[in-house]
């Protein structure tokens, strides 16, 4: 570790996938057939929990998303802020692709998709909302699983860190004019009330919670922080799945009558993750990056930060929503795209040298 890297501390642990994060489709599928089951046999019980909201907030889901979102942000390290200009270059393309490209293609392919080639396939007053979705889960980028993937292909960790702490530094300020701006030009209303609400409580409160915490966990040492890192991710991981349960609760009856729904709803996330993550390696090489900095640069605009997403879509549009169902889809199908894309950057390596 160079000096730099021992300023800050020591990067967040990123050890290879866990069982449980390898086979997060899995569990997915799992909570979509329990969810859908248990809202046809108990339908009263989650609309009572619908109900339970202030300020078109919905408490459990608030409480849920908290549990899922700290513990991420705990690894975060705003100090890595003075390393960006290291490999200004990456982190140029970092925020190329992920602010200028990301939400903007994203939408234009939810436009081609869902209200041009599959709209005959999906219920006709939830076109607009599944638009919305996806344009929530593309204007935000991944934050914790970043260092996982990074690490899968060799990246370097403290340009991985550098550029997760910027992106979610961006985010504070960038999401809501992004989305607002992007649902605008695709007439689709904005409460910018509650879209500003949820900026303040999935991003700006939890970042200010994560880190109180973290320097009060690093005075203590680095195997505390270790330990309670360790300690509370299972609690984000139940988090998730309980969050699943319920949203798949709520859209039982739609997926029922549209099974094909989240089929069509992955492709043109699954496009976006690709051309993304492509254009971002391709440009990286471009501009004379080594392949351990082009790695977590193209593998951080592939991914989504799907929890503020789905926070932010049920608070938006509620429960029962296309657009909720929507940032849900991308959490199926992250790891194994994400785990593709991990596999093409590292049998590539070899021509991305030759450079």
């Amino acid at each position: 570790m160079d000096a730099g890297s021992e300023a800050l501390g020591k990067v967040p642990d990123a050890q290879p996938m866990s069982t449980f994060e390898r086979y997060l489709t899995a569990w997915v599928a799992l909570c979509i057939v329990a969810g859908v089951s248990l809202g046809q046999i108990a339908p009263d019980l989650f609309q009572a929990i619908g109900r339970m909201e202030v300020a078109k907030v919905n408490l459990p889901v608030g409480l849920l998303i908290w549990i899922m979102v700290i513990p991420m942000l705990l690894k975060v390290d705003f100090g890595a802020l003075g390393q960006v200009g290291r490999h200004w270059r990456g982190i140029g393309v970092t925020l190329f692709v992920n602010w200028a490209v990301k939400p903007f293609s994203m939408a234009l392919l939810a436009w081609l998709f869902i209200r041009q080639v599959f709209a005959d396939w999906l219920p006709a007053g939830q076109l607009d909302s599944y638009v919305a979705g996806l344009i929530l889960l593309a204007a935000a980028p991944c934050t914790a699983m970043v260092f996982v993937w990074s690490r899968l292909t060799g990246g370097d960790p403290m340009f991985t860190l550098s550029q997760v702490a910027l992106n979610d530094t961006i985010m504070v300020f960038a999401f809501a004019p992004i989305v607002g701006l992007l649902l605008g030009l695709s007439s689709i209303s904005v409460p910018w009330d509650t879209l500003l609400t949820s900026v303040v409580l999935y991003i700006v409160i939890p970042v200010i919670i994560a880190q109180a915490w973290r320097r009060a966990l690093l005075r203590r040492g680095q195997a505390a922080f270790e330990r309670t890192l360790g300690r509370i991710g299972p609690l984000s991981m139940l988090a998730l799945l309980l969050t699943l349960v319920l949203l798949f609760a709520f859209q039982g009856q739609a997926i029922l009558q549209q099974p094909l729904v989240i089929a069509i709803l992955a492709v043109p996330i699954l496009i976006q993750v690709l051309f993304n993550s492509g254009l971002a390696y391709w440009l990286n090489r471009r501009v004379g990056e080594k392949h351990d900095i082009a790695c977590p640069s193209a593998l951080i605009g592939a991914s989504n930060f799907f929890e503020l997403a789905v926070a932010a879509a049920i608070s938006l549009f509620g429960f029962h929503s296309g657009a909720a169902l929507a940032t849900v889809v991308g959490v199926l199908i992250e790891v194994p795209v994400m785990l593709l894309v991990v596999r093409l950057v590292n049998r590539s390596r070899a021509w991305y040298e030759r450079a």
